[in-house]
C-alpha cells in the first residue's frame, strides 16, 4: 500500500471458531497483501487435506513474520471489526462463554476505538442456510450490547446484508493525526540488519519522523540521528502518525524534546473480568503502547459511573467486575506514559493477571 492512501489500523475481535482467520486472510488477499500463486499453492495443499477453505486462514501464518515486525495492538486501532458466527449455537456460545465477546468490545471502546463494523459470518451454516430470521436475531442481540457499551448502532455497519466488508472499511472516517506535536513513537522491537545496521520498528503516534532528524529513546535517554525511514520495504521522506515503520539510526549526542518516564500516574479504569475483589496493593501486569510492565494499584481514589464519569464513592475499599474507578498506578519500574488529553494512544492501557485481561 503506497503513501498516496491513508493508512488505517484495524483490530479484528472474535470468539474461537468464528471464521475470523479465513475472513481476515481473504481480506488481505483481496487487498493485494498476498499474490495469486501463493493462494493457489495454499488451495492445493488445503484440498489435499480435505480443508479447502483453509487456504485463506493460512495467509495469516504466511504473514506471521511480517505481522511480528509491524505489530499492531487494539490500542493502535482506528476501527474494530467484530466477527460473530451465525451457525446454530455458535453465536450464543461466543457471547455467553465468560462474556468474552462482550468484554473484547468493551475493551475496544474503552481504549478509544469508536468505529465498529460487525461481520455476521458462517451464514451458510444457519438452518436453513442464509436464514434472514437468524441474521435479524443476531443483529438485534449485538445491537443491544454494543449500545449498552456506548456505540451508536446507527453508525455501525453490519456485513452480511447490503454493504460488503471492503465497502464498510472504505467508509471508515480517517482519524485526526497530530502531526503538529513532538514526535512520539512507541517501539515494538529493534533489529540488527546486515549491511544496514540498527533498525528500530514502531508506530508513529504523534509528530513526524524524517531522515536527518535527531531522536531520543526513553527511558534510557539514548540519542540518535535517523538515517532513513521505511514503510513496507519502501523508503519514505517522512512518516506520519498511524504509520508502522522501520528506521535506520546512528549515534548522535543531541536532544529533541524527549518524553519523560513516570514512577506513577493517575488513571481511569474499568474492571471487566475479575473473579474476586481488587484492593489497594493489587499486583498485575500493565500493557501501555508497547510497554509490558509489572504494576500495582497503589491507591483506589474514587469509584465512578463507567459511562458518565460521575463520582459515586470516595476511597472505595475494593473494586469488582463492572466497576469503574480513578486509581493511582505504580509500575514496577519507571515507564513512558502520557496524559490521554495530550497523546491518547500513549495514555491508554490494559491490565492483565494470569494472561487474562481484567
Amino acid at each position: 500500500v503506497g503513501k498516496e492512501k491513508t493508512h488505517i489500523n484495524i483490530v479484528v475481535i472474535r470468539h474461537v471458531d468464528s471464521g475470523n482467520s479465513t475472513t481476515t486472510g481473504h481480506l488481505i488477499y483481496k487487498c493485494g497483501g498476498i499474490n495469486q500463486l501463493t493462494i493457489e499453492k495454499f488451495e492445493k495443499e488445503a484440498a489435499e487435506m480435505g480443508k479447502g477453505s483453509f487456504k485463506y486462514a493460512w495467509v495469516l501464518d504466511k504473514l506471521k513474520a511480517e505481522r511480528d515486525k509491524y505489530y499492531v495492538t487494539i490500542i493502535d486501532a482506528d476501527c474494530a471489526v467484530l466477527i460473530v458466527a451465525a451457525g446454530a449455537g455458535e453465536f450464543e456460545a461466543g457471547i455467553s462463554k465468560n462474556r468474552q465477546t462482550h468484554e473484547h468490545v468493551l475493551l475496544a471502546y474503552t481504549l478509544g476505538v469508536k468505529q465498529l463494523i460487525v461481520g455476521v459470518n458462517k451464514m451458510d451454516s444457519t438452518e436453513p442456510p442464509y436464514s434472514q430470521k437468524r441474521y435479524e436475531e443476531i443483529v438485534k442481540e449485538v445491537i443491544t450490547y454494543i449500545k449498552k457499551i456506548g456505540y451508536n448502532p446507527d453508525t455501525v455497519a453490519f456485513v452480511a446484508s447490503g454493504t460488503t466488508l471492503l465497502e464498510a472499511l472504505d467508509c471508515i472516517l480517517s482519524p485526526t493525526r497530530p502531526t503538529d506535536k513532538p514526535l512520539r513513537l512507541p517501539l515494538q522491537g529493534v533489529y540488527k540488519i546486515g549491511g544496514i545496521g540498527t533498525v528500530p520498528v514502531g508506530r508513529v503516534e504523534a509528530g513526524v519522523l524524517k531522515s536527518g532528524m535527531v531522536v531520543t529513546f526513553a527511558p534510557v535517554n539514548v540519542t540518535t540521528e535517523v538515517k532513513s525511514v521505511e514503510l513496507n520495504r519502501e523508503a519514505l521522506s517522512e512518516a506520519l502518525p498511524g504509520d508502522n515503520v522501520g528506521f535506520n539510526v546512528k549515534n548522535v549526542d543531541s536532544k529533541n524534546d524527549p518524553p519523560m518516564e513516570a514512577a506513577g500516574f493517575t488513571a481511569q479504569v474499568i474492571i471487566l473480568n475479575h473473579p474476586g475483589q481488587i484492593s489497594a496493593g493489587y499486583a498485575s501486569v500493565l500493557d501501555c503502547h508497547t510497554a509490558h510492565i509489572a504494576s500495582k494499584f497503589a491507591e483506589l481514589k474514587e469509584k465512578i459511573d463507567c459511562l458518565s464519569g460521575k463520582k459515586l464513592e470516595d476511597g472505595p475499599k475494593f473494586l469488582k467486575s463492572g466497576d469503574a474507578a480513578i486509581v493511582g498506578m505504580v509500575p514496577g519500574k519507571p515507564m513512558c506514559v502520557e496524559s490521554i488529553s495530550d497523546y491518547p494512544p500513549l495514555g491508554r492501557f490494559a491490565v492483565h493477571d494470569m494472561s487474562c485481561c481484567i
